[in-house]
């Protein structure tokens, strides 16, 4: 059955006559299933480490939409919690973290082996994932990307700019390159684990690569993806991997081939006509509808969803936003979304 998987298809490189669908943060609070469970499970970390309840809430929208893949329900940052950080959600705001500023602070992290008690819970909802997903439906894992990882620890939170680790970047090196080091050999252990639970494919989100410029770019977005997708591949033959560069504009440009990821995901910074002559060229591209036609619907959604499916039509191609699907998005519009794609074939 595997081999007939839709998405592992686009991923090995074939052209299929409709793209297979998913919906990054298809797991979340514009379905009222999920506000639900979360309710249910009292808050959002106690959410992802209760195994029951995850693979509850990533099969929620597997039943509601039937889509080709699930993603499993986590966060990119119960891996630095996993290192020793501090980690709370402040509810309307976001995740708060203990921060890294000097030595003593990073000292204080534990190592790359240590991380698998406190994420046990995780690997075990893969695992229930595996049992109970549909047979057709791809399992994908995720971890979030060295960079955008590093930013929240930094910072202590998410900032817009990204400001706290490019000053730390600028004024102490050796310190910055210890945290994207430690964080590197996590992420690798981490998603080496994920698959051995049963992950089919594992995605990686570095949702801040936009903002290194140049050299950086190079350094620490496409480095740091080559040397996982480049380990994970020689523990596991034959996964595949997204990568997820976000807004990195004319970066997506040889991604794939330097860093030996499967498919390259867009974000709608760049148009899917762009993409399909400067990234498809190299192998499977994912995306890139904008999240806020799952708000508005009509017309426009359905007329841009065509043109995207249009554009890539002649090369491997798997359906999805250019970012996660925001809070107030209709659950109308999705399904509007995923007819439209499914018509064009």
């Amino acid at each position: 059955m595997t081999q007939q998987k839709t998405i592992l298809r686009a991923l090995a490189g074939e052209t299929l006559p409709t793209p297979p669908i998913w919906m990054m943060r298809q797991a979340g609070r514009y379905l009222p299933e999920y506000r639900a469970t979360r309710a249910e499970a009292g808050d959002f970390l106690k959410l992802c480490y209760n195994p029951e309840l995850a693979a509850e809430v990533t099969l929620q929208p597997i039943r509601r939409y039937g889509f080709d893949a699930a993603i499993l329900f986590a966060d990119i940052l119960l891996l630095p919690q996993a290192l020793g950080a501090d980690l709370w959600f402040v509810t309307g705001e976001g995740p708060r973290l203990s921060t890294i500023t000097e030595q003593s602070d990073f000292d204080k992290l534990s190592g790359k082996e240590d991380i698998h008690e406190t994420l046990n819970p995780i690997y075990e909802t893969v695992r229930i994932l595996r049992r109970e997903l549909p047979e057709e439906t791809t399992l994908i894992g995720f971890a979030g990307m060295p960079w955008t990882v590093a930013t929240y620890m930094i910072a202590g939170q998410g900032t817009k700019d990204q400001g706290p680790a490019h000053a730390l970047k600028a004024e102490n090196r050796p310190l910055f390159e210890a945290v994207m080091d430690r964080l590197t050999e996590g992420t690798i252990e981490y998603l080496s684990k994920q698959i051995e639970a049963g992950a089919e494919v594992v995605k990686l989100f570095d949702s801040w690569a936009g903002s290194l410029k140049g050299e950086d770019f190079q350094k620490y977005a496409v480095e740091p993806a080559r040397v996982i997708t480049s380990e994970l591949k020689k523990r596991h033959p034959g996964i595949p991997v997204i990568g997820f560069p976000r807004e990195a504009g004319e970066g997506y440009i040889g991604f794939a081939k330097q860093t030996g990821v499967d498919c390259v995901a867009l974000d709608n910074s760049v148009s899917a006509e762009w993409a399909a002559a400067n990234v498809q060229v190299d192998g499977c591209v994912q995306g890139n509808l904008k999240s806020s036609h799952m708000v508005t619907g009509g017309q426009a959604l359905v007329d841009e969803a065509r043109a995207i499916v249009d554009a890539f039509k002649n090369g491997p191609h798997i359906f999805n936003l250019g970012h996660g699907i925001t809070p107030d998005a209709d659950p109308e519009n999705v399904q509007l979304m995923i007819d439209t794609v499914r018509s064009c074939g």
